[in-house]
């Protein structure tokens, strides 16, 4: 228990930090390009989604969240979002359609490592630390 009784960074323990995000370009054009072909139609050429995006429209649904670290999706769990992306949004609630059947695990996992490096760094942050929490 050496230590223990130090503040963090002077012998104590480590003070947990979110890992580097992905930075392979390869993985981030995928993602890009991926997102540009199949999500930018709804969710906006920059993941800025719907300016409504917090209130139903007259369909009674909501219309396309920002993905870019500004709305809620940096809430939720990598498998959430692949959940989402595979399966679509929830009955009643949005009009995200299933990508399960058209894209790969590997365009999905890119897609949101793309979405990521979007994020500031106070939203990575603070979503890896909602990531640790939850195991």
């Amino acid at each position: 228990m050496t230590g223990c009784d130090k503040p963090d960074g002077q012998g104590g323990l480590p003070v947990p930090t979110a890992p580097q995000r992905t930075t392979d370009a390869a993985q981030l054009a995928l993602g890009k390009d991926v997102y540009q072909q199949h999500c930018a139609h709804c969710h906006g050429a920059q993941a800025e989604g719907d300016a409504r995006w917090r209130q139903r429209g007259p369909d009674g649904k909501f219309p396309p969240p920002p993905l870019n670290g500004s709305g809620h999706a940096w809430h939720h769990s990598t498998q959430v979002l692949m959940d989402v992306i595979t399966q679509g949004s929830a009955p009643g609630t949005g009009n995200m359609p299933a990508w399960g059947d058209k894209l790969s695990q590997q365009e999905i996992t890119a897609v949101i490592a793309w979405l990521q490096s979007l994020w500031p760094e106070p939203v990575y942050d603070a979503w890896y630390e909602m990531q640790q929490r939850g195991r």
